[in-house]
């Protein structure tokens, strides 16, 4: 028998990761803020969370100040559109084997 789960992938197995990647789904851009307060997360755990899907080049961090007041946005990369598509995707099919 095949691994049904063998296309899952590990990077998405929270549900802050996931909760982001699926808001850099649909949206262009989000940023520090908007996630913490979509996701319910703390600063500490959102931080620690983004900074796994960067390392993983799932997400692209931009820092900047908007006046004297410092930003920080998220952006789904290409390779982290095609990565977390293809979980979903994964995620779907061992749903239609149950």
């Amino acid at each position: 028998m095949k691994n049904i789960i063998q296309h899952i992938n590990k990077a998405f197995d929270h549900r802050i990761r996931l909760g982001i990647m699926s808001i850099l789904m649909v949206n262009e851009s989000a940023d520090f803020a908007t996630l913490k307060e979509l996701l319910g997360a703390t600063d500490g755990n959102l931080a620690s969370h983004a900074k796994a899907l960067e390392a993983e080049e799932y997400i692209a961090i931009e820092k900047q100040f908007i006046g004297k007041k410092p930003n920080t946005s998220y952006k789904a990369t290409k390779l982290g559109k095609k990565a977390f598509q293809e979980h979903i995707e994964a995620l779907e099919k061992l749903i239609k084997k149950s």
